[in-house]
């Protein structure tokens, strides 16, 4: 097949290592020619160009700033890039039949170019990370009574209209789907977030360099976050856990950017002996020192109605660490991370919660055990193979 994947990732190459590129190089080691779509943000300095690589082509196109940015760029971004997007495909993959459209949330506003495609014969095939505009909502960034609402909310049900399958992280998600949006003719299914199956583990003496090397304590656990530090977050009250944990023989690594990021880094800086920040690293630098830690963070704000699942569990999964779940109550990430035995839960509302959840994973070889509980589970429900086979099923023999 001819594949055509719509994304706001930047993506360079298939070899990027993430959870798009690895789909895709599936994608391409089972013998389809795969197109990408890759925006190249304003503050990027670069223009418009194309990337060739073996049975691939990334198309790398120039829009606003989308990600990272204010509110009101983020939203005349969110508006103009489906008009720049299909400007773009038509002239840079002039010709070329697409049999399969991919695409992920955010944003919904690729809906006119799914249309557009879908209407030429493609088969359509959305892989939803993110509800928009409800997690918005959620959260008190618009209400449900408000322009951004209506406007967004009738792209996402055109998005949803012209997708033949619809994708989901979870079995919370999917039914999220099917029980918010009526007379739904999408394929509804589980199509877990996945990467390439990879130990990214270290033996006890890495972990002693590499805590050496960035100044981090050997004689206390860690427990990292890594990732956005953004509202979905909700920082205020992770910061208001740390400054108010009894806990002393743990430290925290928080790794990442974000728009609240400053409020960590301000943080970190007056109470350096407890807490350590690092903004973003280069991707093997970032696995590195996130392995040496004990303890994996998700963390949501529990204000959210619709079951988010971080794509930061898989990092954590790959380096065998065991997961702390403090998210909302409507995401079963935490769910799946007990029953399975390879994390704990508790709702993101009460900080005295997060002592709580800490002291569970007192243990270190109850943590071991947990870490390789959850690689193993990546292993049978994570691996990038599998997801391939979730999609491709639909299209034997077309």
């Amino acid at each position: 097949m001819n594949v055509l994947f719509l994304s706001l990732l930047s993506i360079n190459s298939l070899d990027d290592g993430n959870l798009y590129s690895d789909l895709l190089k599936e994608f391409t080691q089972n013998g389809h020619k795969v197109y990408v779509l890759s925006p190249i943000e304003r503050r990027e300095k670069k223009k418009t160009h194309l990337i060739q690589g073996e049975n691939y082509k990334i198309l790398r196109n120039k829009i606003l700033n989308i990600q990272k940015t204010n509110l009101i760029e983020k939203g005349i971004s969110t508006l103009t890039i489906e008009g720049k997007s299909l400007r773009a495909i038509k002239k840079y993959f002039k010709g070329v039949k697409f049999d399969l459209v991919l695409y992920a949330t955010p944003p919904i506003t690729f809906a006119g170019v799914v249309s557009y495609f879908k209407k030429k014969g493609a088969k359509t095939y959305l892989l939803l990370k993110d509800i928009f505009p409800q997690n918005c909502v959620d959260i008190n960034l618009f209400g449900k009574g408000s322009i951004f609402y209506k406007f967004f909310r009738r792209k996402e049900k055109k998005l949803y209209k012209n997708s033949d399958y619809i994708g989901c992280m979870s079995q919370a998600n999917a039914n999220y789907i099917l029980q918010n949006n009526e007379n739904l003719t999408s394929y509804v299914e589980v199509c877990p977030n996945s990467e390439a199956l990879k130990d990214n583990s270290l033996t006890p003496q890495e972990k002693f360099d590499i805590r050496e090397k960035h100044n981090l304590p050997q004689d206390k656990q860690i427990m990292v976050y890594g990732g956005n530090l953004g509202k979905p977050q909700n920082i205020p009250y992770l910061i208001d856990c740390l400054k108010n944990t009894s806990m002393q023989n743990w430290h925290f690594l928080i790794i990442g950017s974000g728009t609240e990021a400053s409020q960590v880094e301000s943080f970190a800086k007056e109470n350096s002996s407890k807490i350590t920040y690092l903004s973003t690293l280069p991707k093997q630098e970032y696995l590195n020192i996130m392995a040496c830690a004990d303890v994996g963070l998700i963390l949501l704000d529990s204000r959210f109605t619709i079951p988010n699942f971080p794509s930061r569990l898989l990092s954590y999964l790959k380096a065998k660490l065991p997961v702390m779940c403090l998210t909302d109550s409507n995401s079963d990430m935490g769910k799946i991370a007990t029953e399975n035995n390879f994390g704990f839960w508790a709702c993101s509302d009460k900080t005295e919660n997060f002592d709580l959840l800490l002291d569970k994973f007192s243990n270190k070889e109850q943590n071991a055990q947990m870490g390789e509980n959850g690689f193993e589970y990546f292993k049978n429900n994570y691996d990038v193979k599998l997801t391939y086979k979730i999609i491709e099923k639909h299209f034997l023999g077309d």
